[in-house]
């Protein structure tokens, strides 16, 4: 971390033990991303209404390369945090799952690619065969078979019919898929 963490300590008196629990937490933060620049945790004693005893909020703010890791944990948020050391639980692990999911958008985990779409004409067909070959807007010559016509478009296909489809590289080189009437 680049910074040096910050504990603030609301309504309460800073204790060594909770230090020391909130700093362990924050390293295990760092071992999900370790390029955290900065940590910031506050801990919030209040006094509940109509209740006994306290009730604890802690708020986990975390910069990383990118983005805010923000986690505000108030009381009356799934249930009041009657016990510090649950509170510190909850919001260090809602921090971590946030941290997970930046870490999966920053690595493209969740952005799907699609192939590209070429375009082409059919050129030569072997209807009783089932295959058949296109020639690219590029000049190319592909192989395509009838299962990897989309739908029903097998039976509305023929000689010189516009089509839309993928490239995969096969043993024998590349052949459509995903093959598509154009329009």
């Amino acid at each position: 971390m680049e910074t040096e963490p910050q504990i603030v300590f609301h309504g309460m008196d800073a204790s060594p033990a909770v230090t020391a629990e909130i700093h362990g937490k924050i390293g295990k933060l760092e071992q999900v991303h370790q390029r955290i620049t900065s940590c910031r945790v506050i801990v919030e004693k209040r006094t509940a209404r109509g209740h006994k005893g306290h009730i604890y909020q802690v708020a986990v703010e975390a910069e990383v390369p990118g983005g805010m890791i923000i986690v505000n944990r108030k009381p009356g948020d799934l249930g009041a945090h009657e016990d510090l050391h649950v509170a510190i639980r909850d919001s260090f692990n809602a921090a971590r799952r946030q941290l997970d999911e930046h870490v999966r958008k920053m690595k493209g985990v969740d952005v799907k690619s699609h192939p590209e779409r070429h375009h082409g004409r059919i050129v030569r067909l072997f209807a009783d065969e089932g295959y058949g070959f296109i020639k690219s807007s590029g000049g190319l010559e592909v192989y395509f078979q009838r299962d990897s016509v989309v739908g029903s478009d097998w039976e509305r296909i023929g000689l010189d019919t516009d089509l839309e489809f993928s490239l995969m590289d096969g043993d024998k080189g590349p052949f459509a898929v995903n093959v598509s009437l154009r329009g």
